[in-house]
């Protein structure tokens, strides 16, 4: 291999770790959260989650990716490129930082209007702490681009999870003491976004002594055109927002519930504190989609390159095939996830939230991790192929689908209804994608092949998993406890009824198995099990 292309997998390698590492970390912490501060808590937390999130994907994943793209030309073209570069980045940093402020200011003085709009004028304080990170967005995004464009990825990735783990900790910490020390949940929720910001200042303070070490001068400024601010910042602002769509597409559908979940309940006849915690209740759902999703986000932040790699060079043949077993692991893993976490709900819900509340409408979000992993991982193959606006566009038809579909059914429904919006709007997002990318490559024959193997394999998962639930049940026990061992036994037992059905069916040939992690010795494993079984 190429040193290039080594040195390119290379990087691919240390973001898609610090993803996955970030996503986990993003998931399992809010478990934590919602003991030490409740579901009223909770709700405080998610109302505003959506305002954080946006700004933190558009500094990790938006505008890094593109300036990387920028740079990486530019250093490609020696000299004379380079020569260019420093103007480029100046003006793409003057852009984001208009943005940035913009961001800001309209977040902090319109905390009160934002919070109307969400129906709790009691958010506004919370709401003003969540417009800092604005003010980070255009030092993170131009440094992690330079970097990434110049084949760096380590300081990305350092910056990215150091940020994660203490604003993970922060937030844990500050609000076990706020609790306790007799402050209000809204207090609290503005402390614990506290922290939030306090992990971003970490990661500036990180990429700025990477800056120092390389002696990187961004900031050295000339003077530029209105011409030139305006075309640069129409590349940046605008690819960069399309490319991070798949990452901000179950934050748009949290931003969505945000602004008219709680209102739709109190209009429906719950008294305020109630539709708070019924609010908080639904919100359980978001740790747990997003920690089914982890292996679809982790396959797309790698599938892009190597996609973009084939596409470019011409290798239709091999990128077909690359396509096809993504789709194939990404059913697979989403679809056992997603059926898996329906079965085991009830016991699953006790452990992590101490009670079964909501467990229902938890069953039916759960529906949602297949529907988001065939979109983030199609995601990535269609940016790969260059079709960056595609998956964009999807996403915006499907959270406007999301929000009528809970002005529709929430009335009648109530949090079932704002469930079914979600995985009817994530419908939407995955039939459009899939239906553009068959235009590229008949992934209608793979769907074919693989739905029914893997509903046989869900069913035979589904049938084991209540057999065992019924057998622990009739014990007569109750408690956290015996309900963590129920879950996490039921994971384990639901797992590899799964896997040893899937396999036994074929679903991979192969060749595809040799692309499968840890896949063939799974099979291999099985075979000699059987093998050994077998009457002399």
């Amino acid at each position: 291999m190429p040193d290039d292309s080594r040195q390119l997998m290379k990087g691919a390698v240390i973001l898609t770790l610090a993803a996955f590492i970030i996503k986990i970390l993003s998931a399992v912490y809010r478990v934590p959260f919602q003991n030490i501060v409740g579901d009223t808590g909770f709700y405080i937390y998610q109302q505003v989650y959506p305002l954080y999130g946006i700004a933190s994907v558009l500094a990790a994943s938006g505008f890094p990716v593109i300036i990387s793209r920028i740079v990486a030309k530019k250093v490609a073209e020696n000299e004379e490129g380079q020569a260019d570069l420093q103007r480029i980045l100046q003006t793409i940093f003057i852009v984001l930082f208009i943005v940035g402020v913009s961001l800001f200011l309209f977040v902090f003085f319109g905390a009160k209007a934002i919070a109307g709009w969400m129906g709790d004028p009691l958010l506004a304080p919370v709401v003003q702490v969540i417009a800092f990170p604005f003010l980070l967005l255009p030092f993170l995004s131009v440094w992690r681009g330079v970097f990434q464009g110049s084949g760096n990825m380590a300081p990305t990735a350092v910056s990215q999870v150091t940020e994660q783990f203490i604003r993970v900790a922060a937030i844990l910490i500050i609000s076990y003491f706020l609790v306790n020390g007799g402050f209000s949940l809204y207090e609290t929720g503005r402390g614990a976004w506290t922290g939030a910001v306090v992990g971003g200042l970490a990661g500036l303070v990180i990429m700025s002594s990477y800056v120092r070490k390389t002696g990187l001068n961004v900031f050295s400024f000339q003077r530029l055109s209105i011409r030139e601010l305006l075309s640069v910042g129409k590349i940046v602002v605008f690819y960069g927002t399309a490319i991070c769509f798949s990452g901000l597409l179950l934050i748009l559908f949290q931003l969505v519930d945000s602004l008219n979940l709680y209102t739709l309940l109190v209009q429906s006849g719950w008294q305020m504190e109630e539709a708070k915690s019924l609010k908080g209740v639904f919100d359980r759902g978001q740790p747990l989609i997003q920690l089914g999703t982890v292996a679809a986000t982790s396959m797309s932040l790698a599938l892009i390159p190597a996609v973009t790699t084939a596409w470019t060079q011409g290798n239709t043949e091999i990128l077909q095939k690359k396509v096809m077993t993504t789709l194939k692991v990404s059913l697979a893993v989403g679809l056992g996830a997603a059926v898996g976490l329906m079965n085991i709900i009830k016991p699953t819900n006790i452990m992590l939230f101490k009670n079964a509340d909501g467990s229902g409408v938890l069953a039916v979000l759960a529906s949602a991790i297949l529907l988001a992993s065939i979109i983030i991982t199609l995601s990535g193959v269609l940016q790969g192929l260059g079709q960056m606006m595609a998956p964009a566009k999807y996403i915006l038809l499907g959270t406007v689908c999301k929000y009528f579909g809970n002005l529709v059914l929430v009335p009648m429904f109530g949090l079932a209804g704002a469930a079914w919006a979600t995985v009817i709007g994530l419908l939407v997002v995955c039939l459009l994608i899939m239906l553009k990318l068959n235009s590229y490559f008949p992934i209608r024959s793979v769907l074919w092949h693989s739905f029914p193997r893997l509903t046989s394999a869900a069913v035979a998962m589904t049938i084991v998993l209540q057999i065992w639930l019924f057998v622990l049940n009739q014990l007569g026990m109750q408690g956290r406890l015996f309900n963590a061992i129920v879950a996490l036994t039921g994971v384990v037992i639901g797992g590899l009824a799964y896997l040893v059905v899937m396999m036994q069916m074929n679903l991979f040939t192969e060749e595809e198995i040799s692309h499968v992690p840890y896949y063939s010795k799974l099979k291999r494993f099985i075979r000699i099990g059987k093998k050994e079984r077998r009457p002399k």
